[in-house]
């Protein structure tokens, strides 16, 4: 059995963080603590590189499925 090309996770996003941090809260759902403010993307950018971090893989290879603009983002991660 092969491992799955992609995954799909849900992020609750705190912007405005004292730390970084990216920590799984329930099985598919994470809690991001992002120093950026969520002004111009600055926020999402660093969601992004922090999941990319976190799972080893490209910045490239991790996109924004939906929720731009709110708190609750759905992240694509390509393995």
């Amino acid at each position: 059995m092969t491992a799955p090309q992609h995954v799909v996770i849900q992020v609750k996003v705190k912007p405005n963080a004292r730390t970084r941090l990216l920590q799984e809260v329930t099985p598919g759902v994470w809690l991001a603590h992002l120093k950026s403010p969520p002004v111009d993307g600055k926020a999402n950018a660093e969601l992004l590189a922090l999941v990319a971090r976190h799972w080893g893989c490209q910045r490239s290879a991790v996109h924004l499925k939906s929720g731009g603009t709110g708190r609750v983002k759905w992240v694509h991660i390509a393995l």
